[in-house]
């Protein structure tokens, strides 16, 4: 066995050997889901407790909202969320200073918690263009001469 059939031993050997699978990463999901009263969100907790890699899940009935840490996946604490019966959806907020027209069509949400609006990709919305920063800029209370330029 010369050289050549000692890397094809080697390379066979290796290929053969099981690729271990990545660890899952700590994950926070929030979930946006319809709670009227206690026992809803007991049943809420409860559901969301038995999600496979949870460690600690919060419910918020004011706002709305369900929070899973752990080894979880969205699509999976979805799915437990929604097994509830209740209208659920992953949580669609961002704070409000996340985005640059927060009262624009489609970011500006009535029924958001208080300091949030709906995440948007759309860049027309979620950016300032250079002139709009520019002006943003002038009349700002962080600029010493706002003052003299009104």
């Amino acid at each position: 066995m010369g050289v050549s059939g000692t890397l094809e031993y080697l390379s066979e050997v290796l290929s053969n050997v099981k690729k271990s699978k990545k660890k899952k990463q700590i994950a926070t999901v929030s979930i946006k889901i319809r709670m009227d009263c206690e026992g809803c969100a007991r049943k809420v907790k409860n559901a969301l407790s038995k999600v496979k890699g949870a460690k600690s899940v919060d419910v918020d009935l004011k706002q709305q909202k369900a929070t899973v840490t752990g080894f979880v996946e969205p699509k999976k604490v979805l799915k437990a969320a929604q097994s509830t019966g209740k209208k659920c959806e992953i949580w669609p907020y961002v704070p409000y200073s996340m985005v640059a027209h927060p009262y624009a069509a489609g970011v500006y949400d009535k029924k958001a918690p208080p300091n949030f609006v709906r995440a948007t990709t759309d860049p027309s919305v979620a950016h300032l263009d250079p002139v709009e920063e520019q002006y943003s800029l002038m009349f700002s209370d962080e600029n010493p001469n706002a003052c003299n330029i009104m």
